[in-house]
């Protein structure tokens, strides 16, 4: 009985994650589609609401074609490590009970999210194609650059709230948010997480030009599917971050609680879409000239001065 209630719970918490990211696609090729004055998917369906369910179908019927060259066990393993990893990520989250309690519920993220850069690693070089590694390399460096800015960033946000957990950082907001005192972090967060999910303008695993679909390029069918609802399901697992470390929540109650929190996490995914249909991709350089030549100096600074801040206010206590 306790392996089926194991099993029915996980299964509880990924199934709707799963759906989420589903339609997720579909308000994605909506919004770009009428940005770019055009209608987006209309035909499967009313208003082309089944259309990442016909899509889904597509792709897990189709043939996984593997190139006679490539590294067979390898090229197969890497898309479902992708896609466990961001599923075991979840379990932290109190959404807003959360699937395994764990004191120190950011560092295991941070580790999790970390390991992701295996899977895209051997991707690359299970294809044995030369675009493939090279969208990997780039895919790589990309990803442990902004990783810094990162785990700086939430150092800072931990010496806020005083703790490793999740959970305390809604306890710390209530008085006030956090992007409100600590809004610098909060912008450099966010651009970090776009460019730590590849999502445009960082998108350049995917240089149309040179690179066509970067690591993936050699994947099809089923083993694609599970890479793009790995890569889905990350983003919206960094906005659900985004939204739990910056934005709290004022109810009390479970069921509003769940509610703001994925009503803050939708907003912060729309924006997402609406900076992909925005901005242009930037040049690898100038990726990384942005996070080590002006993020990573600036959240250095910001830690030392939150470090410093408790023992200059024990000397210097406050007047009023």
């Amino acid at each position: 009985m306790h392996i089926m209630s194991t099993i029915i719970n996980s299964l509880m918490y990924i199934i709707p994650i799963l759906l989420s990211v589903a339609f997720l696609t579909l308000v994605e090729r909506k919004i770009l589609g009428y940005m770019q004055h055009r209608k987006g998917p209309n035909v499967v369906g009313p208003t082309g609401i089944l259309q990442p369910i016909a899509d889904g179908l597509k792709l897990f019927i189709k043939e996984p074609l593997r190139p006679s060259t490539s590294s067979q066990t390898l090229f197969l393993l890497t898309p479902m490590l992708a896609l466990s990893l961001s599923m075991i990520i979840w379990m932290p989250l109190p959404m807003p009970n959360m699937l395994s309690n764990i004191n120190l519920s950011i560092l295991f993220i941070l580790a999790m999210s970390s390991l992701a850069v295996y899977s895209i690693l051997g991707s690359g070089w299970a294809s044995n194609s030369k675009y493939a590694l090279i969208g990997a390399i780039r895919a790589v460096a990309q990803t442990i650059s902004y990783e810094v800015t990162l785990g700086l960033i939430l150092l800072c946000l931990i010496l806020f709230s005083g703790s490793f957990s999740l959970n305390n950082f809604i306890t710390t907001q209530e008085p006030i948010w956090l992007i409100i005192p600590a809004w610098p972090m909060a912008a450099m967060w966010y651009i970090s997480t776009l460019a730590e999910t590849n999502r445009a303008p960082f998108d350049l695993t995917e240089g149309e030009s040179e690179l066509v679909s970067g690591f993936n390029v050699e994947y099809a069918g089923g083993p694609f599917a599970l890479f793009f609802l790995a890569e889905y399901s990350n983003i919206l697992l960094m906005n659900t971050l985004s939204a739990i470390m910056f934005l709290g929540t004022m109810y009390n109650s479970l069921e509003m609680f769940t509610l703001d929190i994925m009503i803050k996490a939708s907003m912060l995914s729309m924006l997402f879409l609406w900076i992909r249909a925005s901005y242009p991709r930037f040049r690898y350089d100038q990726l990384m000239h942005l996070i080590w030549k002006n993020f990573l100096p600036i959240t250095i600074s910001m830690t030392f001065v939150h470090i410093s801040m408790p023992i200059f206010l024990a000397g210097n206590p406050p007047l009023f």
